[in-house]
């Protein structure tokens, strides 16, 4: 990654300045990214939009972050966004904790002429959702998740968390919310190591977000299942935007295709929980709003 470069402007593209005086009719315009590297990436995507894939989280990304995440949906402007860029670039991919068809209902995104170039890889990659087909694939579920399912509910009972937490369903994966604790933060901390304890029992391992801990198998990260598909779609340079923890593979990864010579731009919808994402992105945006605007944006630009 460049150094972080001060530089506020927004433009239609990395290379031209805009108009003073724009008319009414101008192009929504992009930002500048603030490093050299995350520039190069969205030049990259301008120049050769048809070999670019945009990876997109969706909680805290394409959908505002909730007390409920059942009750999470993507932004408004968040389909018509996509719909727009989809048919421009190689393929937009949503990659999530949450199982696939979830996802996908809670995106809006089933049926939306546009999005034929869309996929969502749920559980970090190991179940996958096709615009095409309009269908879930999927390897069989990890044993120990069952085991955890079971014995949750009780062990949160026995050192006495259930207060303010609550266990989040997500087929392949379990997740302890604690946002509604008193003490979110804290409920947070008390809770790390007794569920790292429980999930290495069964053969998991724990992936900390925003106030939430999930139980889930290992050997897949946001990370993995970016790579793995931007080497299936043969990509020449990538979008990805993220808001939390368990993106920070993602983020390793395109810092990683990088060094490696593939173009790629880091951008954060912004939230003062995950420092770290903000501190390695090459842009930050206002939340799933600002992620929606970069898109229009870049789908505008892209003609």
């Amino acid at each position: 990654m460049g150094s972080p470069e001060d530089s506020t402007d927004p433009v239609h593209s990395p290379s031209h300045s805009h108009s003073p005086s724009p008319s009414p009719d101008a192009l929504p315009t992009l930002p500048i990214p603030r490093t050299s590297a995350g520039r190069e990436g969205l030049e990259a995507i301008l120049a050769r939009p048809s070999a670019a894939v945009i990876g997109l989280d969706f909680d805290g990304t394409l959908a505002p972050i909730v007390a409920d995440p059942e009750q999470a949906r993507a932004h408004p402007g968040a389909v018509p966004a996509l719909a727009a860029l989809a048919p421009k670039v190689a393929s937009v991919a949503v990659i999530t904790g949450r199982p696939a068809g979830v996802a996908v209902r809670n995106g809006g995104f089933a049926g939306v002429p546009g999005l034929e170039h869309l996929v969502v890889l749920g559980h970090y990659g190991t179940e996958r959702w096709d615009a095409v087909t309009s269908t879930v694939s999927a390897p069989a579920q990890h044993p120990g998740v069952a085991a955890v399912r079971a014995e949750l509910p009780g062990f949160l009972d026995r050192i006495g968390a259930w207060q303010g937490t609550w266990i989040e369903e997500k087929g392949r994966a379990l997740a302890v919310h604690t946002r509604r604790a008193t003490d979110p933060q804290a409920a947070f901390e008390a809770l790390r190591a007794p569920l790292t304890d429980l999930a290495t029992r069964h053969g998991l391992i724990v992936e900390p977000g925003r106030l939430v801990l999930e139980l889930r198998p290992p050997g897949m990260d946001k990370g993995v299942a970016l790579a793995d598909y931007l080497r299936e779609t043969n990509a020449e340079s990538v979008l990805y935007a993220g808001d939390d923890l368990g993106d920070l593979p993602a983020f390793a990864a395109v810092e990683k295709l990088r060094s490696d010579g593939l173009p790629g731009l880091l951008v954060c919808s912004g939230n003062d929980e995950v420092t770290e994402l903000r501190e390695r992105a090459d842009l930050v945006v206002d939340g799933a709003a600002g992620v929606v605007g970069l898109l229009s944006a870049l789908a505008a630009q892209l003609g």
